[in-house]
C-alpha cells in the first residue's frame, strides 16, 4: 500500500530537514539514553524506530499492550537488526507501581518521551472512559514528568495533538490541559512537545479500519464531509524526534502547511485505497445495502462503501495547529514550524482541577457534566460540541 499516494503526496514532508540535521541527530542520539513511554503504539513505534536506527546508548520502551510490544520488536528486528546499545522493552502501565520500580532500577535517562494517550473522540461517550482519558492524558503525564525532574533528565517530550488548538472535544481539550501542566513544570525541566495531523493508518484510526474491513470482507464506511491533514507514521516519528532533540524549553513543533500537506476527505482516501487494491468504489445508499452486497460486488471488481455526513459529538469542522494568540517561529526549519511559549498557566485552577478530579475518583461517583464543567473553567473558550451521537453508533 502506497500511503503517500493515498494522502495525495509523492515525497516525505520532513525529508530535507532530516537530511540537513541527520549528522547532529546521530551524534546526540549516539551518546544518549532514552525511555519511550507508549512506545508500541503507531506513533510510539515510529519514534522508537527513529531513535533505534541512530544507535542510542540505551533505549528502553514501555507500553501497556504486550501484543503491540511484540510486534514493535519484530518490526525493528526485521527493519534494522541490532545495535550495540541496551535495547529492551517492558509491558507496563506507566501509572503503575511496577513502572516506578523499573524506572528506579533501570534509569536514569537523558530523554524521556511520553507517547501514551487515549486519542479517540469516542472516549468521551461515557463518564468512566472519560475519566480514564483524563488519567492517561493529563495525570500520567504529570506523574512521569515529575519522575523526569527527580531523576534529572535532560528533556521531557510529550506528544500533543492539533485538536488541542481551539478544542471542540474532550480528547483535544485534555491535551490542551496537559500542555498547561507541562508549562507549570517547565520551570524545573526542559520540555517540548508536538502537534500534528492524523497519522495515516495508525492503530484504531478510520484508515486502519479500512484494512480490517477488507480482511474481514466487510463494507467500508467513511464521512464525506470531514477533511483532515495526514502524515505518514515515519513522519510522525521524525517530527517527535526533531522536537525532542532540537526543541527549546516549551516549544511545540508542528508541520508547516504547504502544497505538500493538504486537506483530504476520508471518502477520497477510501476511493484511492480501494483503487490500489484493484477495486472500484461502489457508493451504497445505506449501511444495510453495503453490508448485504459485499460478495456480489467483489465478484464484479467493485467494493461497497457507505459515505455519510458526520453528526457525531466532538468532530471538528477544520484542523489547525496553532491559534492566532500563539507566537510562531517559522524560519528555523523548512517544513517544521514552532510555537514559542511562555510559562502561562493559572496555578489555582490547576490545583482545583487536580483536587476535584481526586474527589470524584475517591467517591467512585461522577457525571460527565462535572468533568466538562472543570474543563470549561480551565479553557474558557472551550466550544464543546455535544450532539448526543457517537461513533460507536455507526458502522
Amino acid at each position: 500500500m502506497d500511503i503517500l499516494k493515498l494522502i495525495g503526496r509523492n515525497s516525505l514532508l520532513f525529508e530535507n530537514d532530516i537530511q540537513k540535521h541527520d549528522k547532529e541527530l546521530r551524534e546526540i542520539v549516539g551518546k544518549s539514553s532514552f525511555l519511550v513511554i507508549g512506545g508500541a503504539g503507531s506513533i510510539g513505534t515510529a519514534v522508537t524506530k527513529e531513535i533505534f536506527k541512530r544507535d542510542p546508548q540505551k533505549l528502553h520502551v514501555v507500553d501497556i499492550s504486550e501484543n503491540n510490544m511484540v510486534e514493535t520488536v519484530r518490526d525493528i528486528r526485521s527493519s534494522f537488526g541490532y545495535i550495540d546499545g541496551d535495547f529492551r522493552t517492558f509491558a507496563l502501565d506507566c501509572g503503575s507501581l511496577e513502572f516506578d520500580a523499573m524506572f528506579e532500577k533501570e534509569g536514569p535517562y537523558d530523554y524521556i518521551l511520553n507517547l501514551s494517550a487515549l486519542k479517540h473522540v469516542r472516549s468521551e461517550k461515557d463518564e468512566f472512559t472519560l475519566m480514564r482519558l483524563v488519567n492517561v492524558n493529563i495525570f500520567n503525564t504529570e506523574k512521569t514528568l515529575q519522575q523526569a525532574i527527580d531523576s534529572k533528565a535532560k528533556k521531557y517530550f510529550c506528544v500533543s495533538t492539533d485538536k488541542a488548538a481551539n478544542p471542540v472535544n474532550m480528547m483535544g481539550a485534555s491535551k490542551r490541559i496537559m500542555e498547561m501542566y507541562l508549562m507549570r513544570k517547565s520551570k524545573e525541566i526542559t520540555i517540548s512537545t508536538a502537534r500534528f495531523a492524523n497519522v495515516a493508518f495508525s492503530d484504531g484510526s478510520l484508515l486502519y479500519g479500512f484494512n480490517q474491513r477488507i480482511q474481514k470482507s466487510q463494507p467500508i464506511s467513511a464521512p464525506n464531509d470531514i477533511k483532515r491533514y495526514f502524515v505518514t507514521p515515519q513522519e510522525s516519528g521524525e517530527l517527535c524526534l526533531m522536537s525532542t532533540i532540537f526543541g527549546e524549553n516549551r516549544d511545540i513543533f508542528f508541520p508547516k502547511l504547504s502544497e505538500k500537506l493538504h486537506l483530504i476527505t476520508f471518502a477520497e482516501i477510501a476511493i484511492r485505497y480501494l483503487d490500489q487494491l484493484g477495486y472500484k468504489a461502489y457508493e451504497c445508499a445505506s449501511e444495510d445495502e453495503a453490508r448485504n452486497s459485499v460478495e456480489k460486488l467483489k465478484a464484479k471488481g467493485m467494493y461497497p462503501c457507505f459515505f455519510f455526513n458526520s453528526d457525531t459529538t466532538g468532530e471538528k469542522d477544520f484542523e489547525e495547529f496553532f491559534t492566532e494568540n500563539e507566537t510562531l517561529e517559522m524560519e528555523r526549519f523548512e517544513n517544521l514550524g514552532i510555537i514559542k511559549n511562555n510559562p502561562i498557566y493559572e496555578e489555582d485552577l490547576l490545583e482545583k482541577f487536580t483536587s476535584e478530579i481526586a474527589k470524584m475518583k475517591n467517591s467512585k461517583k461522577w457525571e460527565k457534566a462535572q468533568i466538562v464543567d472543570l474543563f470549561n473553567e480551565l479553557i474558557p473558550n472551550f466550544n464543546h460540541k455535544e450532539t448526543g451521537k457517537f461513533l460507536d453508533n455507526k458502522m
